[in-house]
């Protein structure tokens, strides 16, 4: 294509990730001795080989407001336009923001299995790519995700926003607590609902109530959080739906996609049951700066040693039969203030805040070390038994928890072919039929054909001057021109208003 190939051009890349295996079947600028190595230096040297004029630098650095010492006023104002070639929604608006900031095109592409798309972002002439927004992804409604799970599709979602509660989210909130108490406290309390009693109960919970200071209290919390989970929730949900309730009309209550659930007894012989434990335990170290352990060896006496109160059932416990019940209660605040009162003193008098290091979680599919997808395999399994769903293997679990979808090869040769096209494009076979600047009609193809020989040849600086009979005042740099097209068919098109720079230094 030559972009980027003349002595004064050049091509920047960035990116700040490795290339893994998996990039090879859909990437021919990578080999498999490239693993490990950066997709931008690799890709930029890959590229340099097939065109040496090509001038092209590689950077591994990340698109975002942390970098804009990097890609600065004097970078931007220095392209002549943006190609993307992002993986998330966030990446692709911050860049459009700083186009539309600069004012330079945006080649905007991506792919998602067999889907793909392409748009041409250019200022003054389309809308950006933030200007519209796709559909908003389907769900699953909350109570059957909460207690009417019957696909194993809902109990990895369930699994998959254990695992954000349980660690993303409150590892955030604790971190975010230390670093500035007052301010966050106050953020906490203009949530809606029940929103401030639960932030506020939940950082007590993990820095005054229970904060673990060595791996078995992390397995201690594992444990009772397992016991919670697969036997206790359960067996409540039966005590207010017995197992032969019927609803008002006499109907079977657990009938139809509602499966009347089982709690689980806990074993350290059934490997799911050991493997949530394990997961949950090791992960809550992580978030406290704790050593974590992988023998089962030590792990499983402490498990057993672990104390688990019997099951006592709650009356008036409130369980969402319908999506307008779980809605309903988002809204219903039941916190009082003496309540909060309580739980910010209490948060207020843990001495030596600032020495408390957290590490905050981040879910990363791709690691078989952290833990992630170990917790929400068992998690998700162990849900299953409950409800009588046939489980998932990790793989399978994997794809659909972490929305994997498989990038197919003539997907993204097809996009990129496309896109790449769009950059070709300069000529649309149209001509121009009129052309007007302000009150004065410059040139029209009914006009007499020597006055139109005469007009062609002229510039538009001496056109406008000749037709108008006035002098372009200094202090304007640019014209606005209307025209009138028709295509290749003789039709008319419609085409926007042109902006015509001057140069000042031509008379």
């Amino acid at each position: 294509m030559g972009v980027g190939a003349s002595p004064s051009g050049k091509v920047t890349v960035t990116d700040m990730d490795s290339i893994e295996r998996s990039n090879l079947n859909r990437q021919f600028l990578f080999r498999p001795w490239d693993i490990s190595k950066m997709k931008s230096t690799v890709a930029a040297a890959a590229a340099k080989r097939m065109n040496p004029e090509m001038n092209i630098e590689a950077h591994e650095n990340r698109v975002g407001p942390e970098t804009e010492s990097v890609y600065d006023d004097s970078f931007f104002e220095s392209l002549d336009g943006v190609a993307n070639a992002l993986d998330n929604v966030e990446a692709r608006t911050y860049m459009d923001r700083r186009c539309v900031y600069y004012r330079k095109s945006l080649l905007e592409s991506g792919t998602l299995g067999t889907k793909g798309n392409v748009q041409v972002v250019i200022p003054y002439l389309t809308e950006s790519y933030s200007s519209s927004q796709d559909p908003p992804e389907k769900s699953f409604p909350a109570c059957t995700l909460k207690n009417f799970p019957y696909l194993i599709e809902h109990t990895l979602q369930w699994a998959r926003d254990l695992f954000e509660g349980l660690f993303a989210q409150q590892s955030q909130s604790i971190a975010s607590y230390i670093h500035e108490p007052a301010k966050f406290i106050e953020r906490a309390l203009t949530g809606p609902g029940n929103q401030p009693f639960e932030t506020l109960e939940t950082l007590k919970a993990n820095l005054v109530d229970k904060r673990p200071s060595k791996f078995e209290d992390c397995i201690t919390w594992a444990r009772l959080v397992w016991q919670d989970l697969f036997a206790n929730t359960i067996s409540q949900l039966l005590f207010n739906f017995p197992p032969d309730h019927v609803t008002a009309s006499g109907a079977p209550f657990w009938s139809g996609t509602k499966r009347c659930p089982h709690p689980l007894e806990f074993s350290v012989h059934d490997h799911t049951h050991l493997d949530f434990v394990v997961a949950a335990a090791n992960l809550r170290a992580y978030v406290f700066g704790i050593p974590q352990c992988r023998n089962l060896t030590k792990i499983v006496p402490m498990v057993l040693s672990v104390p688990v109160p019997p099951f006592k059932p709650r009356t008036g416990v409130r369980i969402d039969v319908t999506e307008a019940e779980a809605q309903s209660r988002l809204t219903v605040p039941t916190a009082d203030a003496a309540r909060l009162d309580d739980l910010r003193g209490a948060l207020t008098s843990i001495k030596n805040l600032s020495d408390i290091k957290i590490n905050v979680v981040e879910f990363e599919k791709d690691d078989d070390t952290n833990f992630h997808m170990d917790f929400i395999v068992a998690a998700s399994n162990l849900r299953a038994m409950c409800y009588d769903i046939q489980p998932a293997d990790r793989l399978k679990s994997k794809l659909i928890a972490g929305k994997i979808i498989p990038a197919i090869a003539t997907t993204t040769s097809l996009v990129a072919g496309l896109v790449c096209l769009e950059l070709y494009k300069n000529e649309y076979k149209l001509d121009v039929t009129m052309l007007s600047q302000d009150v004065s009609m410059l040139y029209a193809f009914f006009m007499p054909e020597a006055r139109r020989k005469e007009r062609l040849a002229m510039s538009l600086r001496q056109l406008v001057e000749t037709v108008s009979k006035k002098r372009i005042p200094p202090h304007v740099k640019a014209l606005v021109f209307d025209l009138c097209c028709s295509g290749a068919n003789g039709e008319d098109v419609d085409v926007p208003y042109v902006r015509y720079l001057l140069d000042n230094n031509t008379k």
